[in-house]
């Protein structure tokens, strides 16, 4: 398999957004980041923070598009054209409904789910054939609340819930090396195994 070279978090830009469920994605690629040792700037060209690295030889570029999450796809899809990689070498992380706080998953291709992000990745991209590493937020409905989703994802998860979430982000993190030289059988069956 291809090795991973373009990493892109989703999340909303602003100090308001920051800490919001939303980002989960942001919070990831922070991370991320420090244990590569790079450091984000702001790209006018791609309307993006980016940050750039190197790992076992391959150049590895980080992306935080600054363009709102219903608009991510439009700098992850420039990211890609400029530098003439292939759609299966970007990793996109992001919140998911769907898997509970803790929770985190590794796959390639699938539906949207509904998310506006991922539904714009695909649009500009026009294929589903990318990886996409699941952090779990939970749902309204599934953790008791009255809350509708729009408004749950852009509130701040609980002090038990962001624990919860950080924990599934250093697993995440573990990893990035098979992932970085194309191993996505062996960070499979890792992740997997100790979610």
């Amino acid at each position: 398999m291809p090795s991973i070279q373009i990493i892109a978090g989703l999340g909303n830009p602003g100090p308001e957004y920051e800490l919001t469920r939303h980002n989960a994605g942001f919070w990831f690629l922070d991370h991320l980041a420090e244990h590569l040792k790079t450091n984000f700037h702001h790209e006018r060209a791609f309307n993006a923070e980016l940050a750039k690295t190197r790992h076992a030889g391959n150049e590895v570029w980080l992306i935080k598009p600054q363009t709102y999450m219903n608009r991510s796809g439009q700098a992850i899809a420039a990211l890609i054209r400029f530098y003439k990689l292939n759609v299966e070498q970007l990793l996109v992380v992001h919140d998911e409904l769907d898997l509970l706080p803790g929770v985190i998953k590794l796959k390639k291709g699938g539906g949207t789910g509904g998310h506006n992000g991922l539904k714009d990745i695909q649009a500009h991209l026009g294929s589903t054939e990318w990886w996409r590493l699941r952090i779990g937020i939970g749902h309204p409905k599934t953790l008791d609340l009255r809350q509708e989703v729009a408004d749950f994802v852009l509130h701040k998860p609980s002090k038990e819930q962001l624990n919860e979430i950080e924990k599934a982000i250093d697993r995440g993190l573990e990893i990035m090396p098979q992932l970085l030289t194309g191993d996505t059988t062996r960070a499979v069956a890792q992740l997997h195994t100790t979610a």
